[in-house]
């Protein structure tokens, strides 16, 4: 067995109690303080969560641009790990698939954070899922897609999946683009942290908690307002790939 990997696992065991712990204790300030778990306390509580975990596994991340306080926020797609970045760099909801909701601790804790999932095997679950994003836009919280659909190996950005820009664009809510990027503590390359393809998640998260660790870059672009899904769609893509381009040229 990789030591360092053994000792990461054990580390994060233990920042996965602790998120456990602190659940108990905002639920129970929610409870005392009349409001009840609303959704700002929600991403609150996953934001701290995150943020050990994070630590635990040996990433670390940095932030260029102003996080959105609301709307909806959507970026590229590199990893599950993106979740936990993104949660620790700012309060947030995601739209998932239901398969995390199944996934060992994860799923419960997505649950806890209000994670929209969306059943890809029910059609009706993609109108479900824009009903219940439209009646959130209101809240002081964003909500973060990853429109591609799929994580990919960072090569480059995959079309951006219209249907899920329309609640934002009936509501006239802000669209905030943002990327993500991976910077290996080793110097190897990006793909090597992705998680694509057929590479089962128990393998994918022995192999980062293995590794030198890594630092994730976001960035994030202001907010905009669009007419229609479509174009929302289009231009937010072009410019999640011209960050991602910004950052080969930094890189180089």
């Amino acid at each position: 067995m990789n030591l360092r990997s053994g000792l990461r696992a054990v580390a994060m065991a233990w920042a996965l109690t602790l998120c456990i712990v602190e659940l108990v204790l905002a639920r129970l300030a929610a409870w005392r303080s009349g409001e009840g778990f609303t959704p700002l306390r929600r991403a609150r509580w996953l934001q701290a969560a995150c943020r050990q975990v994070t630590r635990s596994m040996g990433i670390r991340f940095r932030v260029e641009g102003v996080p959105p306080a609301s709307g909806m926020l959507v970026s590229n797609h590199l990893s599950y790990l993106d979740i936990l970045i993104y949660s620790a760099a700012v309060p947030c909801v995601f739209v998932s698939k239901a398969e995390v909701g199944s996934w060992p601790y994860f799923g419960f804790a997505a649950r806890q954070g209000g994670t929209i999932f969306i059943d890809r095997t029910r059609r009706v679950s993609a109108q479900e899922v824009a009903q219940e994003m439209a009646r959130r836009m209101a809240d002081p919280v964003p909500i973060l897609v990853f429109p591609e659909g799929t994580s990919s190996d960072g090569a480059q950005v995959m079309p951006f999946h219209s249907s899920l820009f329309e609640p934002a664009a009936a509501t006239g809510a802000a669209v905030t683009a943002a990327a993500v990027r991976y910077e290996s503590v080793g110097g190897g390359p990006e793909r090597d942290l992705c998680w694509y393809g057929d590479e089962s998640f128990v393998t994918h998260l022995w192999k980062t908690l293995g590794g030198p660790g890594f630092t994730a870059e976001l960035v994030f672009g202001p907010p905009r307002v669009y007419a229609n899904r479509r174009e929302a769609a289009r231009e937010t893509r072009e410019e999640v790939a011209r960050m991602r381009e910004q950052f080969s040229t930094a890189g180089s």
